[in-house]
């Protein structure tokens, strides 16, 4: 690159990441659009529509047909959000949040009411229920003419497979109709054509996408296990409350401050090359969560935090490698192109097993799962974008306008090396060791008190209180004058609160009351408060993160890590390098959750999105060290793997330290700065950042080097043949 293209992409950049930081802060049009403030957020950041349905009848439903009915509806509202939540109230009311949404009479008339469904012959006869549809979606198939026309498609339950295969056979002769009627109104009129014996049906015949689209929701909210009226709607405003998040910011802007500084102190040019880039980084991001219409709550802060880590990993990557190269002898250009080069192989294995754990999540998970998943993957594709393409471009820059002397660019030194394998019996006694102490700790508790963990109620559910109050309070003045004596009464921290819209009411979620501590919390708030006690309710919810959502968050985080263990085996030629990281992984988590069980930290929905960032961050540690002992070993060979291991640590070490140290403090200013239940999130990340560092250097390499001499092959002393003696000649 000439000095000409120097300035050109100089003038270029500055006038995007001008243009773009505008676009970011203040939006487009009047609207807005594009803008931070503009992006989808949670119910915790934003609040949004709380509806409560009642189901229909004098009998109480059952608990199965309870669970059923909420994860079905759990299913059908995460078309409005993947953070909207679905749980039980009393014995017979279901609620349901969606954040980012304002209209709750839009909502209710897009969602409909959960009637019954039933599919009925010619003759009058049902044939099909709702419970036996197990999926109904929108899309597309050609028709006769090669078109592509509108369809909805349908899938039966293993039952309702048997019984529409009955019904079909019996229509399709004459071409009879099959009439789809909800809540006593036919809302399609289907001609059967031929016997459908697979459990695979599709509706043809509609106007529009728009129409299967309405017809496939209808399908699905019918096909629930009780029919439903709603009892009431509000909005209801943020969890968190203003302050909650205004401090959430300020936090992120300080440790985004501290990080640039950071860099360029310690890599000068290419430090603020890659200050610059992340900068650029933050603001694609922004526009990107707008342009994909991805909804933000805390558990989503958590992927894009571990992102940034990830942009800045990459780029230190890179400016340990051009170090290297230039204490090597070469010139600083030379340095900069090899340099790139030998850390792309690290950068992109790194980044896609990440990716790889995204994608699982995204596709398997449900809820918080699948909200983080979408934020890190998409914070991932920009950080390798703007590592490995803006900040080479602007160092190349840089260089062309006459920044060419290497003292700008730094020079590796020599370290001593340093013996991590020798110490691998005291790291693997001290990490078993506290790993022991959680899972006894853990044991003891559930004696005592019959938790394992601290399960917060998104876990294990609790006391819906709704308090009128006689002045409209803030959430601030809530949290300060009214959540700490609820805690008094409680015992316990973990009180979420939610500000009905347009009135004094307030919604106070608690652990599980008993009558008297009702009584209690009643006489409190009318001493202090004056509030007449007959207007306030109390109801018991289930938890709001269902047994099937926590089941999937935990079949997806095991395929994760099968599937990451597969591509690390893929990329590395040896199944122990993948076994290593995924033995990793597991430490790391058992790990954090012995700190959740000894310290007593609350286990709520952002312990998933904890567990799910260390995992992420964990894996892409372990891949550079591996990275560069298979480096090493094409270069040396494996006469002295021990000695090999510890030196490719060593040369890690730098970038293991200043990594962990950047993501590190971002989380740090985030415990300082946040309010509690800030706080209370990002202490155990805390402790997985430090877990997650402290496996991939002392643990990952060694175990390695143990599973390697288990499964090795035995081979002889001088490699030699043998051979039958020959006698000697005269």
């Amino acid at each position: 690159m000439n000095r000409k293209k120097g300035i050109i992409t100089l003038v270029v950049f500055f006038v995007l990441l001008v243009g773009l930081g505008y676009v970011a802060v203040f939006g487009v049009g009047a609207d807005h659009s594009g803008s931070a403030a503009s992006i989808k957020q949670g119910l915790d950041l934003a609040g949004g529509v709380s509806i409560t349905y009642q189901v229909v009848g004098e009998e109480e439903p059952d608990s199965a047909e309870m669970s059923d009915t909420i994860y079905k509806l759990q299913q059908r509202v995460e078309a409005y959000s993947t953070e909207a939540q679905v749980y039980q109230e009393g014995s017979d009311r279901i609620d349901i949040e969606i954040p980012g949404v304002s209209d709750a009479d839009a909502v209710l008339e897009e969602l409909g009411r959960p009637g019954s469904l039933s599919f009925v012959d010619s003759e009058g006869n049902t044939v099909l229920d709702g419970t036996d549809i197990a999926d109904a979606e929108a899309g597309y198939q050609t028709d006769s003419l090669g078109n592509q026309a509108p369809v909805v498609q349908l899938t039966m339950t293993e039952e309702g497979t048997e019984k529409f295969a009955e019904a079909t056979e019996a229509a399709a002769p004459t071409h009879d109709i099959i009439y789809i009627i909800y809540d006593g109104e036919v809302v399609s009129s289907p001609a059967v054509n031929d016997p459908i014996t697979d459990g695979q049906a599709v509706i043809t015949g509609m106007a529009s996408f728009e129409e299967a689209e309405n017809l496939a929701s209808t399908i699905r909210i019918g096909g629930l296990s009780l029919e439903l009226e709603e009892l009431r709607s509000n909005v209801v405003g943020a969890q968190l409350g203003s302050e909650a998040i205004e401090r959430s910011l300020i936090a992120g802007a300080i440790g985004m401050a501290i990080v640039i500084i950071f860099m360029i102190a310690v890599y000068w040019i290419p430090g603020l090359a890659s200050a610059l880039a992340l900068c650029l980084y933050v603001e694609l991001t922004v526009l990107l969560l707008y342009g994909f219409d991805i909804t933000l709550t805390l558990p989503g802060v958590a992927g894009i935090i571990l992102s940034i880590g990830m942009a800045v990993d990459a780029n230190v990557i890179i400016f340990a490698r051009i170090r290297e190269e230039i204490a090597a002898g070469k010139s600083v250009k030379t340095a900069m192109k090899i340099g790139f080069q030998k850390a792309l192989s690290a950068i992109i294995d790194g980044n896609v097993t990440t990716l790889i754990a995204a994608a699982v999540l995204g596709f398997m998970g449900s809820g918080t799962v699948r909200g983080f998943a979408q934020t890190l993957a998409l914070g991932i594709v920009v950080s390798m974008f703007t590592a490995l393409f803006v900040t080479r471009s602007l160092m190349n820059a840089f260089y062309a306008l006459g920044i060419r002397d290497e003292k700008f660019y730094g020079r590796a030194k020599e370290r001593k090396t340093i013996h991590f394998v020798s110490k691998k019996a005291i790291f693997f006694t001290v990490s078993i060791a506290v790993i022991l102490v959680g899972f006894i700790s853990m044991g003891v508790y559930q004696v005592r008190t019959g938790q394992a963990l601290n399960y917060s109620l998104e876990f294990v559910g609790g006391t819906s209180t709704n308090v009128t109050f006689n002045e409209d309070m803030s959430i601030e003045q809530i949290d300060e004058e009214v959540v700490p004596l609820i805690e008094e009464i409680t015992g316990d921290g973990n009180v979420q609160t939610q500000k009905v819209q347009g009135t004094t009411q307030v919604i106070f979620k608690t652990r599980t009351l008993d009558a008297d501590e009702r009584e209690e919390m009643n006489q409190m708030l009318e001493d202090h408060f004056s509030v007449d006690p007959s207007t306030t309710t109390a109801e018991s919810i289930s938890s709001t993160i269902s047994s099937e959502t926590r089941q999937e968050a935990l079949v997806a985080v095991l395929v994760s890590a099968l599937c990451m263990l597969v591509y690390v085996w893929f990329r590395f030629k040896d199944v122990r390098f993948g076994a290593s990281a995924v033995t990793a992984l597991i430490h790391d988590v058992l790990v954090v959750v012995a700190f959740y069980a000894v310290f007593r930290v609350s286990v709520g929905s952002t312990f998933i999105a904890c567990i799910l960032t260390i995992v992420g961050y964990s894996i892409n540690a372990t891949i550079v060290i591996f990275d560069r002992i298979r480096e090493n070993m094409k270069a040396e060979g494996t006469d002295n793997l021990p000695e090999l291991v510890d030196r490719s640590i060593t040369q890690t070490l730098s970038r293991s330290i200043f990594t962990s140290l950047t993501t590190f403090i971002m989380v740090a200013v985030l415990y300082v700065i946040g309010v509690s239940s800030i706080r209370e999130f990002a202490l155990p990340l805390m402790i997985g950042i430090a877990c997650g560092t402290y496996s991939s250097v002392c643990i990952t390499g060694p175990l390695w080097l143990v599973l390697r001499k288990i499964g090795g092959k035995k081979k002889t002393q001088d490699g030699g043949k043998i051979t039958k003696k020959v006698k000697a000649g005269k």
